[in-house]
């Protein structure tokens, strides 16, 4: 398959990219676009073999469900056979943003997009130019993160062309996914709120509109027995090509013990990649640092997590060490995101 690659100025849409997008959506074809979480591979949600496509490209087990797409709160009445005051009061709020919320299921929806669930997960996006295709396309899209299936997901157009080139129909780069963590997801199917994947729409956020939020045990435990329900975190996920590291501790301490292992390794010629902060990236005695950003800045390390995991690939490191992060507003999804790549090897430095 030949992949059409098309450039789109979020300040000035391309109609005519648009319509050309939605078209290949409604012929049962795939497009990558640019949402605000991450780039996402879609497809025609109600159309079985278009939804096989998705997991055959991404390499994606069958029994992970996917997220569901839609331009406006009103399609979602559409798909599932109840709102509840709690759900209306979120999607008045968080709406469109990088929320994501579980119902009960209609059976419109294929089985093959739930992983076999009575419960579907949809969002609606606020990127531009992802709800334009979602409209033009008139369809519910159903579109997980634009990668294969384990790595780390993207946040620019070159990752998913890294990734899907000749697998999916067409790739919309529409520049840099300003969140860089894929949406919270939150099942609202059962009698108690449960946050089943944490994202940049906070559980106190959440708590400040509808009341007392749990968390799916699975998010914080590194108990293997204990499976995560949400899209996503069932399987390895988000991991680069070299092992990756995190180190707690006091910034001072956890510097020094980086350095020490970095010197060890690199001895044994071993190519090692450190993720540092601004605050720190001119203490590490490594060839290979990257700074992910203000460490008093939640926000900008979690929109440049995944950028340099994917950097570190590019260099070919077979060693990554990092230090952990603050666990501050978006913080908690970042250090979810981090662990569950380095397969929640974490060292706590005294």
């Amino acid at each position: 398959m030949e992949t059409i690659i098309r450039r789109v100025d979020i300040n000035n849409i391309d109609n005519n990219i648009i319509v050309e997008a939605a078209n290949i959506l409604q012929n049962g074809g795939l497009v990558a676009f640019p949402t605000e979480t991450v780039y996402g591979i879609g497809a025609n949600s109600l159309e079985i073999d278009a939804v096989k496509k998705i997991y055959m490209a991404k390499g994606r087990p069958s029994d992970n469900p996917l997220i569901v797409h839609v331009a406006g709160k009103e399609d979602v009445k559409k798909y599932v056979t109840n709102i509840s005051m709690t759900a209306e009061k979120l999607m008045d709020r968080f709406w469109p943003g990088p929320l994501t919320l579980i119902f009960e299921k209609k059976d419109i929806i294929p089985d093959n997009i739930t992983g076999g669930l009575s419960t579907v997960a949809i969002r609606m996006p606020s990127h531009k130019i992802a709800r334009s295709i979602i409209e033009a396309s008139n369809l519910p899209i159903a579109a997980p993160s634009a990668n294969v299936s384990g790595k780390p997901s993207p946040t620019m157009a070159k990752h998913v062309i890294n990734d899907l080139s000749g697998k999916v129909d067409m790739i919309v780069d529409g520049g840099f996914s300003e969140i860089g963590l894929e949406s919270t997801v939150l099942d609202v199917s059962g009698t108690t709120p449960t946050i089943l994947r944490p994202g940049g729409i906070t559980k106190e956020m959440l708590e400040e509109v509808i009341g007392s939020v749990s968390i799916d045990p699975a998010i914080k435990s590194s108990n293997k027995n204990l499976v995560p329900k949400a899209p996503g975190m069932k399987y390895r996920h988000y991991a680069p090509n070299a092992e990756l590291i995190v180190f707690k501790g006091k910034s001072d301490k956890v510097v020094s013990h980086i350095n020490e292992l970095v010197n060890i390794e690199q001895q044994k010629d071993k190519k090692i990649g450190v993720i540092a902060t601004k605050q720190t990236e001119d203490y590490y005695d490594c060839k290979n640092i990257i700074s992910i950003g203000d460490k008093n800045n939640p926000e900008e390390i979690a929109s440049n997590l995944f950028r340099v995991l994917r950097e570190f690939d590019e260099m070919n490191v077979e060693i990554i060490y990092c230090e952990a992060f603050s666990k501050k507003d978006i913080g908690t999804a970042t250090m979810n995101r981090l662990l569950k790549a380095a397969g929640n090897k974490i060292i706590n430095i005294d």
